[in-house]
């Protein structure tokens, strides 16, 4: 191991991997520090989203997802399988499966890049300085030309409902569980917790999901959300809105969760409970004395638009840094700032950032909700193209949901693009790519689409913000 290097990364999550990987492509001497630990003790590169986020989520929600379909649909395809059962044991396995193959692959990326992995604790000192402690408690003191932060997120906790790791559990434990509960309460209905609901629901258990805000997904646009809550109830969610968690208490037969809400005060008994409240930039123990780095009032590094603390030297990006918590977010920020490093141009555009909810049905969206839009003072005309018009989503029986465009009436340019509906996650990056290149409405419509195909729905969606479209009424 050497002492230098041109760029140091600390974590090796989504943001900080791709920061290695680019700076090794770009011909810098690199070294990326990771300190992730799983259950059993090992190490493995990747970070929350590649060890107990967003890939063993998505192994669960379609491993969940095909055993809600086996009860609720294949009938109706004429394919008749009897008795339904679920070894939740080869879920797990398949899912752990995946899980080792994406972090193993990431050690194969630095090996192509010529990129150094230690797996221990980094920790900023001044002067452009990183003390790395390995696991086996030896220190190390390093320096680099460059370093970048990429510390992550932590799942934030209640005072009044405390994790135990048994009862009361994170996002990582709830995809841990080895057995369905009878009864689930979920608090929190933000992507986290709607997305474990919704695999947990469909494997047998009873879910109530409850939600200290009055508005469902406030962050998204509302026509989606009021129709996103339907399916969500139908699906079995039982989802209490204006419902403030004031305590809870365990005993052998469940946990008692105490709520307030517009009624009064309430209690409801379950098996087992996930705190999904949200996530906190994880910066312990990162910061030495002295370094110029700051936390803002949340406790996020401050940084500017291109990712700079303002310290001579030192990036952070990711989930420790101002702007949504996602992986891609972060990875698009480790990318800039590895080409800006190396002399190269590099910019991410906050505008084009695309969310997606990983539910059925898929909720995904880019850019601006009609609310902001209405609220902007811009005149705008909007479009919608329901799935129960489209042929493949009806041949695929998930005709649930629309495609949604809004564009502004005076130049037609595209302000925001939203998906509830069969692969939303999918069909988004057409929307991002289309505002990328500040596409009007106008383009898009005359943007020929492949028939029967589910992105017909963003085609007709743009159409009909003119009142053009063909294959639904115009109103």
């Amino acid at each position: 191991m050497s002492d230098s290097y041109d760029v140091i990364v600390i974590g090796g999550g989504p943001a900080g991997y791709p920061a290695a990987v680019r700076a090794g492509q770009n011909g810098l001497k690199v070294a990326c520090i990771d300190d992730w630990k799983n259950f059993d003790g090992t190490h493995a590169f990747g970070g929350t989203c590649l060890n107990a986020g967003c890939i063993p989520s998505k192994a669960l929600l379609e491993s969940s997802e095909l055993v809600h379909r086996a009860h609720e649909e294949f009938a109706t395809h004429g394919i008749n399988v009897g008795k339904i059962t679920v070894d939740l044991a080869q879920m797990q396995k398949r899912k752990a499966g995946i899980v080792k193959a994406s972090t193993q692959g990431i050690l194969a990326l630095f090996k192509s890049a010529k990129v150094t992995p230690l797996a221990g604790h980094g920790r900023l000192l001044p002067g452009r300085k990183v003390e790395y402690t390995s696991f086996d408690g030896a220190v190390h003191l390093l320096e680099a030309r460059h370093i970048v932060l990429a510390s992550g997120s932590t799942p934030m906790a209640l005072r009044s409902v405390p994790f135990d790791g048994k009862q009361v559990l994170d996002s990582w434990g709830a995809l841990e569980m080895t057995a369905v509960p009878k009864r689930l309460g979920v608090i929190g209905a933000g992507v986290i917790g709607l997305e474990l609901g919704s695999v947990w629901r469909r494997l047998g258990a009873e879910v109530v999901v409850l939600e200290a805000l009055e508005t469902f997904l406030p962050m998204v646009d509302q026509q989606v959300a009021k129709e996103a809550i339907k399916h969500y109830r139908k699906l079995g969610l039982d989802i209490r809105l204006g419902a403030k968690v004031a305590g809870a208490s365990s005993a052998a037969d469940g946990v008692t969760l105490a709520y307030v809400d517009a009624a009064g005060d309430h209690t409801v008994v379950v098996d087992r409970v996930v705190v999904a409240v949200g996530r906190r930039p994880h910066t312990v123990n990162l910061l030495g004395d002295g370094t110029g780095v700051t936390l803002d009032e949340r406790g996020f590094i401050v940084v500017d638009e291109q990712c700079w603390t303002g310290v001579d030297g030192i990036h952070a990006v990711g989930d420790c840094v101002r702007g949504p918590m996602l992986a891609h977010k972060g990875k698009e920020e480790g990318v800039m700032v590895a080409d800006l490093i190396a002399g190269r141009y590099g910019e991410v555009n906050y505008r084009t950032v695309p969310s997606v909810i990983y539910t059925a049905p898929e909720i995904a969206w880019v850019g601006q909700t009609e609310e902001q839009v209405k609220a902007s003072g811009r005149a705008y005309k909007v479009g919608v193209f329901p799935f129960m018009a489209s042929g493949r989503a009806r041949a695929m029986e998930a005709p649930a949901g629309f495609a949604k465009l809004i564009a502004a009436t005076d130049d037609d340019e595209v302000l925001g693009v939203h998906v509830i509906g069969p692969m939303a996650g999918e069909l988004i990056g057409e929307a991002v790519l289309a505002m990328e290149y500040s596409a009007s409405a106008e383009d898009l419509q005359r943007t020929i689409h492949a028939h029967p195909t589910l992105s017909e729905a963003l085609h007709e969606a743009a159409l009909a913000a003119d009142k053009r479209a063909i294959d639904f009424p115009n109103r």
